[in-house]
């Protein structure tokens, strides 16, 4: 049975994270990640070379932070709904830590707004391609079930 890395009820004697670290400190290793995320190493990597994720690096290993995580999601999130890499990257930069972040969400809004109404213009589409295809396919059965 796999753990959730964040609630692992156990001691791992090659866990990174320190005895005095709290939970802001908290790292994941690649595998940990992927794993959670259903994404593979190589995906990770790629995220990693594009500037979305910076993990540190202890050795060989990625150390990857609570924000890494925080922005994998994000970057998940707008690949799942239609948005470019390119563009999650610039809504996820204008994030301040320490403001509102108003021009983030309204940057977000925007374009989250143009985004869905993309996204029922192709349900739209969609929805006339499946009705036309399903008259097709009715009339092909016809032609077949009559044995003229």
């Amino acid at each position: 049975m796999r753990t959730h890395p964040n609630t692992s009820s156990h001691t791992d004697p090659h866990d990174l994270d320190t005895a005095e670290a709290g939970p802001q400190d908290r790292t994941f290793r690649i595998g940990d990640l992927a794993g959670e995320f259903g994404v593979t190493l190589r995906t990770l990597r790629f995220y990693e070379d594009k500037g979305l994720l910076t993990p540190r690096r202890m050795g060989v290993t990625r150390l990857y932070s609570r924000r890494d995580r925080a922005r994998l999601k994000l970057i998940l999130l707008g690949k799942r709904v239609g948005f470019s890499l390119d563009e999650v990257k610039k809504m996820i930069e204008l994030y301040d830590p320490h403001g509102k972040n108003e021009t983030q969400l309204a940057v977000a809004l925007e374009k989250g707004e143009s985004q869905l109404e993309r996204l029922r213009q192709q349900r739209d589409e969609i929805d006339v391609a499946i009705g036309e295809l399903e008259r097709t396919l009715s009339v092909v059965r016809n032609m077949l079930a009559d044995p003229r």
